[in-house]
């Protein structure tokens, strides 16, 4: 299980960095706000895994290859349009609500290596029930470090100000372009 929490917590790199994201740009987030970024992205850390498992090594080469290019544009896209948005306004403390639909795609861009490891658990010997406590495990690591990112986006973004969400979107669409990277190489 120790195993598990390590890989919980490098899976986690992501959400926490779009956790922060969130928090800088929307505007003194709530703790509410907070609680819902976290829900979504841990409950698609955790739910991932459980696909991977299921779907086998059937699909696992298929979604190795193509998980780097989705990470990409649908990162990529959102912290472009950030950035345009924040350029185009004309109120330099301009904030945004997040959208439901922006952070589904958040939630399942940043998720798609959690599909992949939810095959190796079968290499790793895990199986039938025991990946109910995995998956747990990699959802409540992620909920925490997501729940932490958006606090510390609210006091960054405060520091920042209108820059923002210039600052997010340049970090969502590098956070992108790392994913893509490490998955071409």
């Amino acid at each position: 299980m120790l195993q598990v929490f390590f890989i919980a917590v490098g899976l986690s790199a992501d959400t926490f960095a779009v956790s922060v994201t969130n928090g800088l740009s929307l505007n003194n987030p709530t703790k509410k706000q907070a609680f819902g970024i976290a829900a979504a992205f841990a409950f698609f850390q955790g739910i991932m895994p459980l696909f991977g498992f299921l779907l086998g090594s059937v699909f696992a080469e298929f979604i190795d290859r193509f998980a780097p290019y989705i990470a990409l544009i649908f990162l990529g896209f959102i912290g472009a349009k950030m950035i345009a948005d924040e350029i185009m306004s004309k109120n330099e403390e301009s904030y945004e609500t997040l959208s439901f639909k922006t952070l589904i795609i958040q939630a399942v861009a940043t998720s798609i290596d959690a599909l992949v490891v939810g095959v190796s658990f079968i290499a790793m010997g895990i199986t039938g029930l025991q990946i109910l406590p995995c998956i747990a495990i990699i959802g409540v690591t992620t909920f925490v470090l997501s729940f932490a990112g958006v606090d510390l986006g609210k006091r960054f973004g405060k520091l920042l100000g209108g820059r923002a969400k210039i600052v997010g979107g340049i970090i969502l669409i590098g956070i992108g372009l790392k994913v893509f990277i490490e998955g071409i190489i």
